[in-house]
């Protein structure tokens, strides 16, 4: 079974490499990010004709996240349970569904903007929140993952230059203890194993030619429990879509799993 996980960065304006990746990946259920439209705008008919159902929490132009499947989508909990508000919103960040025998959350993490922003201290309730509401699955004896965009390097081998990131966000021992929770909860990254390259990225900007120069972070996750990570064969990130014109600044997180 193939499962991913991927900042797409507008789903309708990235549709055309979205379903074109699913089809030549092989993937078996994704986990999208940063949607960028309203429920009305989700490509399900596009996703059908490819044989995928998806479960979907968006709102309009901001956030927005889904699971896409072709293994089936049932117990859908759309939202975080238990999540933080932020200036009097419920911003469409998490989205969980059983696909066959393995349990995913979708989720994009707040950003943070700023160490002293009232988003940073948005973004940490949030993490927190996400460990409540996993809890139970995590310590289960079903494969359990969440993925997504964590807005979260776990270590400074995860960014391409930690000096860069001095006093900024997604560094942060604040940010990094969340994840040391997520961790004690029962889950692990999946994904830190040799990778084909020394530094396995997620995300580099697009300005002053990040991609080109290898300027990234690894903050995409595939934080799994004990039975999913036991399941875990293989994983890689997909640079290739990262490539060419019309890209996302973000490249799918791969994972295969014998179950």
């Amino acid at each position: 079974m193939r499962i991913a996980t991927w900042n797409i960065n507008s789903v309708t304006a990235r549709l055309p490499r979205l379903l074109a990746w699913l089809e030549s990946s092989g993937t078996d259920v994704l986990c999208v990010q940063e949607l960028k439209c309203t429920p009305a705008q989700f490509p399900h008919e596009e996703l059908r004709a490819l044989g995928y159902e998806a479960a979907v929490n968006a709102v309009g132009r901001w956030n927005g996240v889904a699971v896409i499947s072709r293994a089936g989508l049932d117990d859908v909990v759309t939202g975080l349970p238990g999540g933080p508000v932020y200036e009097d919103a419920e911003e469409p960040r998490a989205v969980a569904a059983t696909c066959g025998p393995v349990r995913v959350w979708s989720v994009y993490v707040p950003n943070g903007r700023e160490v002293d922003h009232p988003h940073f201290a948005y973004k940490l309730r949030w993490l927190e929140a996400l460990r409540a509401a996993v809890a139970e699955d995590a310590a289960g004896g079903r494969p359990f993952a969440v993925l997504g965009d964590y807005n979260v390097a776990p270590t400074d081998d995860d960014v391409w230059d930690r000096s860069a990131f001095e006093g900024a966000t997604h560094v942060t021992p604040a940010e990094r203890a969340a994840l040391a929770d997520l961790r004690e909860a029962g889950l692990s990254d999946v994904v830190p194993r040799p990778l084909k390259y020394d530094h396995p990225f997620t995300y580099w900007d697009y300005r002053q030619l990040g991609f080109p120069k290898n300027r990234g972070m690894r903050i995409d996750l595939v934080y799994g429990n004990a039975p999913f990570a036991k399941a875990a064969s293989d994983a890689y990130v997909d640079r290739e879509e990262r490539k060419g014109k019309g890209a996302s600044d973000h490249a799918p997180v791969v994972v295969d799993l014998d179950v």
